[in-house]
């Protein structure tokens, strides 16, 4: 008996709470409900971290949803609900990291890659005419 409790502890991690009102259920103001769209696609999901709010069927995400809809509902600008996600959860929530020093690996190691891979590049060509 303890075995199976143990087994199925994973399914107690989910609750049995309706999902919040906005976390499946459009904004009835279309230009709102783009708006919101918009953002939720660019935030991370907190428990998937691979995918967005918007994609994703965690009960975190959900609620992220919700806020975000609320929010734009009432009257917030998408980069001011971003600011208020991004100061309670950190850089990280967002696909689109802010250009700050701690940041700056992340903007320049894609540029210092293509750069690389173009030398050995034209290192193996001249090789290969010589």
């Amino acid at each position: 008996m303890t075995i199976c409790l143990l087994l199925a502890s994973p399914t107690f991690a989910d609750s049995d709470l309706p999902a919040a009102r906005w976390a499946n259920q459009q904004l009835p103001d279309a230009r709102q409900e783009a708006q919101a769209k918009a953002l939720m696609e660019e935030l991370r999901c907190l428990v998937c971290q691979g995918q967005s709010i918007a994609d994703s069927d965690a009960e975190l995400a959900g609620d992220m949803r919700a806020l975000v809809r609320q929010r734009i509902a009432a009257g917030e600008r998408p980069e001011q609900v971003r600011s208020w996600l991004i100061e309670r959860y950190g850089n990280w929530v967002s696909y689109r990291p802010p250009v700050e020093p701690v940041t700056w690996p992340l903007w320049l190691a894609p540029i210092l890659l293509l750069l690389a891979g173009g030398w050995l590049l034209r290192k193996r060509l001249v090789r290969r005419r010589g």
